[in-house]
């Protein structure tokens, strides 16, 4: 066989294991899909309740005047703090970012649109500290000069509620200690299989601007005003509260990044076994064409030997 032939075949092999590699691939992110679609369905059913309890204590000014305790106990945190607004002079950015390739533009587009944000509002590194969730972001802002306050790698694929729990914890003590004055959660929101918007939401500290009860009245549809009577008192129960408020909303952000990884991670497998599939029809075709040539050239030889000889 010349050698030719024997290079389009080996393109032909090698091209598809490849493509067996990506199917395969594709098949296991299109699991994790549907596995964590069924577990985020029933949590946002969860999450729904906490941010209309939040959102009402908020359009009934419950969070308003009230003031963190001077002590806490050693190793709690003070979830009033929570609630503590500052003038801005750092703002933290929790980026949540996978920590493998092979899942398309999902870690570009989500890196892209949080240096966007930066320059939104007119942020310099300085000015700027990060918390990566994932290690494609983590190194990203490494290599460019960012402060790295907290970073977490090798997040479950269904991410679970005691995964979070001291992430949030770190997260509150950073912010209570004044590492920074204001949050914001960086991540792509699954809309479907093939497409997933960005979001920047703010996290920290909390308040009815940031809950989008600005739209909210203290009324319902009847006309009647939230009014809420708490036991034991109203900062025992936002201690409780809030905390909630705070996991629901970064572990509700988690899940909804995986889902759009996996869902990135599936189509950009399937785009790649489909592609492998066009290259190796474009090599068969090539191969069976020099072959058919190859075949013609020797008996074409072998018919002037013939003629030769007669």
């Amino acid at each position: 066989m010349p050698a030719s032939l024997q290079e389009v075949k080996r393109r032909i092999t090698s091209t598809k294991k490849t493509g067996q590699i990506t199917t395969a691939m594709q098949m296991v992110s299109t699991a994790k899909l549907n596995q964590i679609q069924k577990h985020t369905a029933s949590y946002q059913v969860y999450a729904a309740k906490i941010r209309n309890v939040i959102t009402h204590l908020a359009a009934s000014h419950l969070l308003d005047d009230v003031e963190a305790p001077e002590t806490v106990e050693k190793g709690k945190v003070n979830s009033l703090s929570m609630l503590d607004k500052r003038p801005v002079k750092k703002t933290g950015l929790v980026v949540i970012t996978s920590d493998r390739g092979l899942v398309g533009s999902y870690n570009s587009n989500v890196i892209k649109q949080t240096l966007s944000l930066i320059t939104k509002n007119n942020h310099s590194k300085e000015d700027v500290e990060i918390i990566a969730i994932g290690g494609t972001g983590a190194d990203f802002f490494k290599k460019r000069g960012y402060d790295i306050l907290y970073e977490y790698r090798e997040l479950d694929d269904v991410p679970t509620f005691r995964e979070v729990r001291p992430i949030v914890r770190a997260i509150l003590k950073m912010f209570e200690a004044e590492k920074f004055d204001e949050l914001f959660v960086c991540y792509n929101h699954f809309v479907n299989s093939l497409t997933s918007s960005f979001r920047g939401e703010q996290m920290l500290p909390i308040a009815a601007e940031n809950l989008g009860s600005d739209q909210l009245d203290a009324t319902d549809d009847s006309g009647y005003n939230y009014e809420y009577d708490t036991e034991p008192s109203e900062d025992a129960i936002l201690e409780v509260i809030l905390p909630q408020y705070a996991e629901s909303l970064l572990y509700g952000a988690m899940l909804d990044a995986k889902t759009s990884e996996h869902a990135s991670s599936s189509t950009a497998m399937r785009s790649a076994s489909d592609n492998a599939d066009d290259i190796i029809a474009k090599l068969e075709l090539q191969y069976n064409r020099a072959r058919q040539s190859a075949i013609t050239t020797e008996i074409t030889e072998i018919t002037g030997a013939q003629a030769a000889l007669e």
